[in-house]
């Protein structure tokens, strides 16, 4: 179960990295206006936004990141949880699909890291 936590959890990292590009570099671009469906107008006027939201898409990926290379569970659980609620609240607020892409995965990342034994802490000496 913990390669599947592992797996899963670098995959919603590797997720988040993706949406910051698209949303940071791509977004008033052909290839950000055909996934996201937008007009040029609309993604023009709408870059600045989309570049800040891209930023914290990729705090969560930094976060995830660290999770993983530190061995930190509780890392991963905060960042984890920090995504479901991010994806709950885009699928309500914004785009329903928002909830599959983006809460779903983390939610069956979290519960695999959940259901992980806690690594054990040695005291340092």
């Amino acid at each position: 179960m913990r390669m599947i936590a592992l797996l899963l959890t670098a995959f919603v990292a590797l997720s988040h990295v993706g949406i910051m590009i698209l949303e940071m570099f791509y977004w008033d671009h052909p290839v950000g206006r055909q996934i996201f469906n937008m007009t040029a107008e609309v993604s023009a006027s709408s870059a600045v936004l989309a570049a800040n939201q891209g930023l914290y898409n990729g705090f969560l990926a930094a976060g995830l990141i660290w999770g993983l290379v530190a061995g930190r569970r509780d890392v991963k659980v905060f960042f984890l949880a920090c995504v479901i609620v991010a994806g709950v609240y885009g699928g309500l607020t914004a785009k329903m699909s928002i909830l599959f892409t983006q809460g779903a995965p983390a939610l069956l990342a979290l519960l695999a890291v959940l259901s992980t034994r806690p690594a054990r802490v040695r005291p340092h000496l």
